[in-house]
């Protein structure tokens, strides 16, 4: 259990360090042609100087060797953006094969592959001990290069530049790659917030849309067809009754009045620069159902209201969508069912409101070729706000019935 015990750090350690803290930066084909170019100059570079200045010093050693380590340590630089922890390993291994007083036909690459490392490697665990290796390795090369009698100084000329330069190059790439990552992550995140305000933002102005209108179609239908309608009754009776077509276009007046200030309660809401010094009207709920009402018999057609149950202020949303509900049955009541009688039924409910609207059936009026079918859909919207449904339909024994419940939120 002990051992068990002691073993499992070092087994999460071994663990994280396989895992990648970092993204592999993605290839670019400018970045690919630039590692190539630079692998061939420190290639080619590197065989001109193995039978130029290096050739006293060379030839001590196996041509064909020299050759095969200044490959292994350039050509892998092709790579060093994809799989910089890998070339390093490389390159450090043949940094490590290279004869002592040559080492500097590998310890360019070898500058160039730590670099890559601490700058690309997603494994910042394996990088940063990889770079600490190089550090040493690079310093124990340096202090072991003999002075050569033939005039040519070492690759480091003392054991302290290794050090000089591979530290503050260590410290420096990992500098550029923590700044990189943070940038990349800041990109990532704005880029994000940015797409998540945009998507809101249509939404809002989406929903928004669909507010508006369906307050525009359930102010302005029910009033001109009520309109209509008593329009086309005075048309009909203006010669043989001409004061009832007189009442009957002081009602079309009044209906045009009334929706002219619900229109501008509507277009105030949406105009207002100051909603505090602007004033508005409170948007109608059940306390005005009798005006409604009262609008809808002056078209000649009956309607009874029945409200049942303990009458209780309810919220303004609720009591706008009740009203709303019982506005459009009674439009379509006017629009298809001309001649009949209706009934709206209004029950307070210990923990929902249903509302019903129901007429007895009767002939098709003029003003039903207005309609588009948006009221009954707009209600199942503003219903569905509030987690009410709605139940609409042909009645068995004729007429149209329009049934709302809407559930509250207190008993």
């Amino acid at each position: 259990m002990t051992t068990t015990r002691v073993g499992e750090p070092l087994r999460e350690r071994l663990r994280a360090l396989a895992e990648p803290s970092g993204a592999v930066p993605a290839p670019t084909v400018r970045g690919r042609l630039f590692d190539a170019a630079l692998a061939l100059i420190l290639l080619i570079s590197s065989l001109d100087y193995t039978t130029g200045d290096l050739d006293d010093q060379a030839h001590r050693h196996s041509m064909v060797g020299l050759v095969c380590l200044v490959f292994l340590a350039s050509v892998p630089l092709v790579w060093r953006r994809r799989y910089p922890l890998a070339v390093l390993w490389i390159v450090l291994v043949a940094n490590a094969l290279t004869p002592g007083d040559v080492t500097r036909l590998t310890f360019y690459a070898c500058v160039i592959a730590a670099y890559s490392a601490a700058a690309y490697s997603p494994y910042r665990p394996a990088a940063t001990a990889t770079l600490a290796l190089a550090v040493l390795l690079t310093f124990v090369i340096g202090k072991s290069v003999p002075h050569t009698p033939f005039g040519v100084d070492p690759t480091v000329p003392t054991q302290y530049v290794p050090l000089m330069i591979s530290a503050p190059l260590v410290v420096a790439t990992v500098g550029l790659r923590s700044w990189k990552v943070r940038a990349a992550e800041s990109r990532v995140r704005l880029a994000e917030v940015e797409r998540r305000q945009a998507e809101a933002l249509r939404s809002a102005v989406e929903h928004e849309r669909a507010r508006i209108a369906r307050e525009l179609h359930d102010v302005v239908t029910h009033n001109v067809s009520v309109m209509v309608i008593q329009a086309g009754a005075a048309r009909k009776i203006m010669d043989s009754s001409p004061e009832q077509a007189r009442e009957a276009l002081l009602a079309v007046e009044a209906g045009g009045r009334t929706a002219m200030g619900e229109l501008r309660q509507v277009m105030g809401l949406l105009t207002m620069e100051d909603p505090e010094e602007t004033e508005l009207e409170p948007q109608p709920g059940l306390e005005r159902l009798g005006p409604l009402i009262d609008r809808t018999r002056g078209t000649g057609t009956p309607v009874e209201l029945s409200v049942s149950g303990t009458v209780r202020p309810l919220p303004g949303g609720v009591e706008l969508t009740a009203y709303r509900v019982v506005q459009e049955a009674l439009t379509n009541t006017l629009k298809h069912a001309a001649g009949s009688r209706a009934v709206v039924r209004v029950d307070y409910g210990q923990d929902e409101l249903r509302v019903e609207v129901t007429d007895s059936g009767g002939s098709t009026a003029p003003a039903a070729a207005t309609g588009n079918g948006r009221g009954l859909i707009g209600l199942r919207e503003r219903l569905a706000v509030h987690g009410g449904a709605l139940d609409n339909g042909p009645r068995p024994l004729g007429g149209y019935r329009v049934r709302a419940l809407i559930p509250l939120e207190y008993t």
